[in-house]
């Protein structure tokens, strides 16, 4: 068989017969008539096509143990919310995207701890429980938090800067599956635009702000993973988030308190930001 624009699609397709794995095949198989169909639709010259290939080797050489520019690219294609949202089951908190800044674990720490390892901003008092889909507390389900700080740097932006760990937990429910923790308020933020992605959003004129949120891995036996965020109300780029992942039930109010009992209690000075919430993970199908 020749191989030209007419029989390129059928030629490919069946160079995979021999794919053991039915759903590896069947992915290759759509793969292929997607991509055979755009790049006939747009006819890219040869320069255009190099040029492609040259900004998808510079996103992978970009690509560290504490960056991950693939996972920015998918973000801000949409393609990261566009899989949330397709995989997402009925029943609990609604899931977002993951983000490309969940490259280190998050330490342990003990239920009220402050992630906050800096203590120069005002302190915020994070605190909700974690709950089955028919409202059953989930005690000892783990919270994995991770944030920016007050300026809107993770930790991994700023070694030297910021202390390793800095916004980052690993939380277990009590027995009411409450979790707490002390930290910072977030700030909005700049997703990284020193890579090929920033080129990418400067080409197409678009902004690389985020809203201000905290990140949330749950887990529970029996349920299925939730990856979250809590937004905070009244940040800008709420209506503009450049990965798209703003949900309107993840808003969330982060009141300023100057409750000194409540201060005391937890460990915090005046004045503070407080926010509670639930988190519902979905249980597991079958």
């Amino acid at each position: 068989m020749d191989f030209n624009e007419h029989t390129a699609t059928r030629a490919v397709q069946d160079s995979f017969r021999g794919t053991s794995d039915p759903r590896l095949r069947e992915l290759l198989d759509a793969l292929t008539r997607h991509l055979h169909a755009f790049v006939g639709e747009v006819r890219p010259s040869i320069r255009e096509w190099e040029h492609a290939i040259g900004f998808l080797t510079a996103v992978g050489q970009t690509c560290t143990d504490t960056r991950q520019e693939f996972v920015l690219l998918s973000d801000v294609l949409g393609v990261s919310m566009l899989v949330e949202t397709l995989n997402e089951q009925e029943g609990g908190t609604e899931s977002t995207v993951l983000g490309p800044f969940h490259m280190v674990e998050s330490p342990p720490r003990a239920l009220g701890d402050s992630i906050d390892l800096i203590g120069e901003a005002p302190p915020c008092l994070v605190a909700g429980r974690v709950l089955s889909s028919d409202g059953t507390p989930l005690s000892d389900a783990e919270v994995d938090v991770w944030q920016c700080n007050e300026k809107g740097f993770y930790d991994v932006q700023q070694p030297g800067v910021q202390p390793a760990g800095n916004g980052r937990g690993l939380f277990h429910t009590d027995s009411e599956g409450r979790f707490r923790f002390r930290t910072v308020l977030p700030s909005h933020y700049p997703i990284p635009t020193d890579g090929p992605v920033g080129r990418f959003l400067r080409a197409t004129g678009r902004h690389p702000y985020r809203p201000a949120h905290i990140h949330f891995i749950v887990r529970a036996d029996g349920h299925t993973p939730l990856t979250t965020h809590v937004f905070v109300a009244g940040s800008p780029y709420l209506d503009s988030d450049a990965v798209f992942a703003v949900k309107q039930s993840l808003i969330v109010d982060f009141t300023e308190s100057t409750g000194a009992g409540t201060a005391a209690r937890n460990g915090v000075r005046t004045p503070f930001h407080h926010a509670e919430f639930d988190l519902v993970l979905s249980r597991e199908l079958g």
